[in-house]
């Protein structure tokens, strides 16, 4: 039940909120709550030591203080810092916390190319009828949660949390 609930949980609400980013342009509370609230539940359970749990709070806290900083010099929306902390959490303070965020930088940079992109051509993409989200097409701000979503699903085999959930990752 642990492992299923580890290896579903925060997919789930990374998916959840890229959706909603995409189409809505805004990333629910609820769902950095739930992931905070999640891995605060299942840590205790996993096998993760006390130590390890306060390296995972201690990442949480700096990629907070960090977007906090860039929402407040409005690089970056509340919703977008708010998700990465959440997320974050998972990753602890360690190498898997740095590998995340490169996965988001990288993917952000990729997916921020495509929009602009697709922006540029808007106009025409709108004659010809393409169904695309007002977001990618009008929107002055990039949906970041996408990145966000893919970077974690992308660096979640090395989250401590799963590792430790499982047993190992044979």
């Amino acid at each position: 039940m642990l492992e299923a609930a580890t290896l579903l949980i925060f997919p789930l609400c990374l998916s959840i909120a890229a959706i909603s980013d995409l189409m809505t342009m805004t990333i629910p509370n609820r769902v950095s709550l739930a992931l905070a609230v999640s891995f605060m539940a299942l840590a205790p359970f996993s096998g993760l030591p006390l130590s390890a749990l306060g390296m995972h709070l201690a990442g949480a806290t700096i990629v907070f203080c960090a977007c906090f900083l860039f929402f407040a010099l409005n690089v970056m929306g509340g919703g977008d810092a708010k998700l990465l902390a959440a997320a974050a959490l998972w990753f602890g303070f360690d190498s898997s916390l740095v590998e995340f965020l490169v996965y988001v930088a990288f993917i952000g940079g990729i997916l921020t190319f495509l929009i602009v992109m697709l922006r540029s051509q808007a106009t025409s993409i709108m004659a010809i009828g393409l169904p695309l989200p007002n977001s990618l097409l009008v929107a002055k701000k990039i949906p970041y949660g996408i990145a966000i979503a893919i970077g974690g699903v992308m660096a979640f085999p090395s989250s401590p949390l799963l590792i430790a959930a499982t047993g190992s990752m044979s």
